[in-house]
């Protein structure tokens, strides 16, 4: 049986890979942007892997808590701190993004990356 640590790895890997493909094999500028997006979802889950730890508890030091037990028992607080970031920043240039091709969308009256790039 495979782990969900291994799972949830192969499914980053997949997503990045599926990601890179489409954003060098892909001529549409809107499937390029979803593939870029899909990139980005896989290095959060990533990020999101590393944090898991079997058996974790949430990183909130409650009155009453062993030190010692809380530093061996709470998952690890960094990765889940990067990936709201990524969201967060990933969300803002998602949006810049779309905002880019619909201007080169009313100048080019194309979104084909290689129509757009030939003129």
């Amino acid at each position: 049986m495979i782990s969900l640590q291994l799972a949830s790895l192969l499914t980053a890997g997949s997503l990045m890979v599926i990601g890179a493909v489409a954003v060098i094999f892909i001529d549409n500028l809107i499937k390029k942007v979803i593939a870029l997006s899909f990139i980005a979802d896989g290095v959060n889950l990533f990020l999101v892997t590393l944090g898991y730890k079997p058996g974790g508890i949430v990183y909130i030091y409650l009155p009453g808590m062993s030190g010692s037990w809380f530093a061996q028992n709470a998952a690890y607080p960094l990765p889940f701190a990067l990936v709201l970031t990524s969201i967060v920043i990933g969300a803002s240039t998602l949006a810049v993004m779309l905002g880019i091709i619909i201007v080169l969308y009313h100048k080019h009256g194309t979104i084909s990356a290689s129509k757009v790039l030939e003129e």
